[in-house]
C-alpha cells in the first residue's frame, strides 16, 4: 500500500485562505453563558448552546475571515459535553472552509506534550485532525516544544507559540532583562525561530508561528524583525483596546505573515449595536477584515 500523501503545511494554507478571501482576520469563539442569552440548566444543555452560538457565528462571519478560534477552556468547563461541542464547532468550521486554531496554551514535556500534539493535530482514527493549529506555552523551553513541531512536519499542523502576550501581567516575566540586554521574550521569539527553520512552507512562511500582543505596537514591530519566517497572530484589536494601524509592520513579511484575532468585539457585537446576534457579528467582522487588510498595505 502506498504511503498517504502528506498534508499540505499549515503556513502554505493560511497562504492559500488569505489570497482568496482577501482577509487576515481570525474570529475567536469564547462562549460565555452570562452573554449568550440563553437560560440553561446543566452541561449539556449548556454545551448543546455553545455549539448552536459559535456554528451560528461561523455562518455570520464566513465570508470575511480565514479562520475561527475556539477557546478550548471556554468547552471544558462544560466536561465531556463541553468536549463534544468543540469537536462539533470545530468540525463545521472546516466544513464551512475556514482553518480552525484551538487556543489551548498547552506545555509541558515528553510523552505529555506529544499527547497533547497527538489530541489537537494528529489525523483522528481516519478522520482529519481536530484542529489545523493551537496555540502553545514556551516556557517549559524547548523539549516542551519539540514534539509539537515533530507533529507539524509529520501532520501539516501549525504551533503558535506564546512569545509576547496581550495581557499587562504578561510583563511580569516577559519584559524582564537578561544579562545579555535582551528582555525574555525577544530570548524566547529566537528560540521559536530556530524550531520553525524546518517546517518551511513553498510560500515561504513557516508553520510555526508566534502569538505577539497587538496592544504592544513596537513589540509588533520587533517580533517581525526577529521572526521574519513566522506568521504572527496578533490579539488585542477590539475590546483590548489596540487598532488594526497598530499591526501594520507585521505584514511586512508578506500579506499572509500576519493573522489579526478577534473575539468578544465580533461575537458580542450586538450588544453594542443592537442588531441581530448574527448580522451584528458579520457587519463587525466584514468591518475589521477591511480595516486590517488596508493597514497591512497589500
Amino acid at each position: 500500500m502506498s504511503e498517504p500523501a502528506a498534508a499540505t503545511p499549515f503556513a502554505d494554507r493560511v497562504a492559500a485562505a488569505v489570497t482568496e478571501r482577501r482577509s487576515q482576520l481570525v474570529v475567536g469563539l469564547d462562549p460565555r453563558l452570562e452573554l449568550s442569552g440563553e437560560a440553561v440548566l446543566g452541561r449539556a444543555e449548556a454545551a448543546d448552546a455553545f455549539s448552536r452560538f459559535c456554528r451560528g457565528l461561523i455562518d455570520a462571519v464566513c465570508p470575511y475571515v480565514v479562520a475561527v478560534k475556539p477557546q478550548a477552556a471556554c468547552f471544558e468547563v462544560l466536561g465531556a459535553d463541553g468536549m463534544r461541542a468543540l469537536e462539533e464547532v470545530c468540525e463545521y468550521a472546516a466544513t464551512a472552509g475556514l482553518l480552525v486554531i484551538v487556543d489551548a496554551k498547552r506545555g509541558d514535556i515528553g510523552h505529555t506534550a506529544r499527547a497533547y500534539a497527538t489530541a489537537y493535530l494528529e489525523p483522528r482514527n481516519g478522520s482529519a485532525p481536530l484542529a489545523d493549529a493551537m496555540t502553545v506555552s514556551t516556557y517549559l523551553g524547548r523539549d516542551s516544544l519539540e514534539p509539537f513541531v515533530a507533529s507539524c512536519r509529520r501532520s501539516g499542523g501549525g504551533v503558535f507559540c506564546l512569545v509576547k502576550t496581550s495581557n499587562p501581567g504578561g510583563t511580569d516575566i516577559q519584559d524582564l532583562t537578561l544579562s545579555d540586554g535582551n528582555q525574555v521574550w525577544q530570548h524566547v521569539a529566537k528560540l521559536v525561530a530556530e524550531l520553525g527553520e524546518d517546517v518551511v512552507g513553498e510560500c515561504g512562511l513557516s508553520s510555526i508561528g508566534a502569538v505577539v500582543g497587538a496592544t504592544y505596537p513596537r513589540a509588533v514591530s520587533e517580533a517581525r524583525r526577529l521572526l521574519p519566517q513566522a506568521v504572527l497572530l496578533l490579539p488585542g484589536i477590539g475590546a483590548q483596546g489596540a487598532t488594526p494601524a497598530d499591526v501594520a509592520r507585521a505584514f511586512t513579511s508578506g500579506p499572509a505573515s500576519a493573522l489579526v484575532t478577534v473575539s468578544r468585539s465580533v461575537i458580542y457585537a450586538y450588544r453594542f449595536e443592537g442588531d441581530d446576534w448574527r448580522s451584528a457579528a458579520g457587519a463587525e467582522a466584514a468591518r475589521l477584515r477591511g480595516e486590517v487588510w488596508a493597514a497591512s498595505g497589500w
